[in-house]
């Protein structure tokens, strides 16, 4: 968890945990009673609950006490906790604060069961943003632009769940084994010098490995796994993978600083360009299939699109710097 993680759960509920369960119970009461509409059936209700369990009084107490201090805050998620109606938006701001003081397998086991935004992700970049973080273990990772993940280590297991986006993961010796969840699946890293580049994409996870061997498995296809060995790159979905490729010379540049083209369409590369600027940049159909090869550094965006006037019979049209079409110099 992140410092404000830590300093809401500062003085929150002792051990053992608060159950998931427990904890989602808390805030549907607490909100419910914030709607104004619990009528006195529903607050014998509330209360038989509440004197039911010491663990229902625990978790009580903990979110009243995270109620008063959102008003304190100037966050996103305390804004949308705060000002939201009785809505999803609301309930899940409320559940996430709740979480945050009831210890890490609660937060993993309720962040299953809601649809939590990758905003409140454990780790973020934003866009045109890359990060480098060493964690726990010892293990290097990299976080390329637009990216959000968690990150679970624990006696047992290391655990790293991708939400969206792409990193570059250095993996260190440790005992423990290491996974890796993304939409579509899961993988296991080999213990010991691994290095991969995992991608979510739109119903696909993208997976290269530069050393060592990552074993993956789809949530569907249960029957089977796939060995994928360094200098290898695989698409896969829920249920099956593509054919197994050698790893391209696109494959994890961006954690060089870098965006490489090799006979790629222009609309697919400035759909790569994208990713890390803020804004609309369209490319037109009657160039869209033009080819682009090269080199481009990732920190100048602008320099990129000023290069591609320079190799393609294109004109780069900016009605500011958020709005761009790339259209034919003709």
């Amino acid at each position: 968890m992140n410092a404000r993680s830590q300093s809401l759960s500062g003085d929150s509920m002792n051990r053992p945990e608060i159950s998931p369960q427990v904890a989602e119970q808390a805030v549907n009461w607490l909100i419910e009673m914030q709607s104004g509409q619990l009528d006195a059936g529903r607050q014998q209700a509330w209360q038989a609950w509440l004197n039911g369990h010491s663990d229902h009084q625990r978790a009580w107490a903990h979110i009243q006490r995270v109620n008063q201090r959102l008003h304190g805050l100037s966050s996103p998620l305390a804004h949308a906790a705060i000002n939201a109606p009785a809505s999803s938006s609301r309930r899940q701001a409320l559940k996430l604060l709740l979480l945050l003081g009831a210890g890490s397998v609660a937060a993993w086991s309720m962040r299953d069961r809601i649809d939590l935004p990758p905003m409140l992700a454990d780790y973020r970049s934003s866009t045109g943003e890359r990060r480098k973080l060493a964690l726990a273990d010892g293990s290097q990772l990299q976080l390329n632009t637009g990216t959000a993940l968690d990150v679970r280590f624990d006696n047992g297991q290391r655990l790293i769940k991708l939400l969206e986006g792409e990193i570059m993961l250095t993996v260190a010796n440790d005992p423990r084994p290491l996974h890796l969840l993304t939409a579509e699946g899961s993988l296991r890293a080999a213990p010991s010098g691994t290095r991969l580049n995992l991608r979510q994409l739109a119903g696909r996870t993208q997976l290269a490995v530069f050393a060592g061997s990552v074993e993956l498995s789809p949530f569907e296809r249960t029957e089977s796994t796939l060995l994928v060995k360094a200098s290898q790159q695989v698409v896969f979905n829920r249920r099956h993978w593509d054919p197994v490729r050698p790893v391209d010379s696109s494959s994890g540049a961006w954690a060089d600083g870098m965006l490489v083209a090799s006979h790629t369409r222009l609309a697919d590369f400035l759909g790569e360009l994208s990713r890390y600027r803020r804004g609309h940049l369209k490319c037109d159909e009657k160039v869209a299939d033009l080819l682009i090869s090269g080199s481009y550094p990732l920190n100048d965006s602008e320099r990129i699109l000023d290069m591609l006037e320079v190799a393609l019979p294109v004109k780069v049209q900016r009605f500011t710097r958020y709005w761009v079409n790339v259209q034919s110099r003709a």
